[in-house]
């Protein structure tokens, strides 16, 4: 497919979710939550793409969706690196990635509110999973992992 294809893909996608029309399903808990008055009315969606390789057309979807979500209901998108491996991790991806978001969303008024990487809050995370080892709501599995897959299986 074409960068000019992808691109009317995007903004003919982002068009789509402001025009008068049927509600899919995330657009129906969206709206619910916010008649509910869940986060006091504020959406706020997330790009979470791991930088080790190059965006796909898979990716180009889920940009389109989560931008396009945050925009029809004057929210905000984040970029958010999934940086759990940093063996497969590479700044040129990093910026690959950047740089095609910019690209697919050029036009579209959208932009992402925040730059993340996972890896900055490992400790954040941690703390959480020792709270919730503590209050006997999970566990460490000591088990070797095809152990751990027969336990599964079985």
């Amino acid at each position: 497919m074409s960068n000019k294809a992808i691109s009317y893909l995007c903004s003919h996608i982002m068009i789509t979710m402001t025009e008068e029309r049927s509600l899919n399903f995330l657009e129906e808990i969206i709206e619910a939550d916010i008649a509910a008055g869940k986060n006091d009315g504020r959406v706020h969606t997330r790009f979470p793409p791991e930088p080790n390789g190059y965006l796909h057309i898979g990716h180009a979807t889920s940009i389109c969706l989560n931008f396009g979500l945050a925009r029809k209901y004057n929210g905000k998108c984040n970029l958010r690196f999934d940086d759990t491996n940093p063996v497969t991790e590479e700044t040129e991806y990093v910026e690959s990635i950047k740089y095609d978001i910019k690209w697919l969303l050029e036009g579209t008024g959208s932009v992402w509110a925040n730059e993340l990487y996972a890896s900055d809050y490992f400790e954040t995370l941690y703390g959480f999973a020792v709270e919730l080892i503590k209050k006997g709501l999970a566990y460490v599995a000591e088990a070797f992992q095809i152990t751990l897959h027969q336990m599964v299986m079985f």
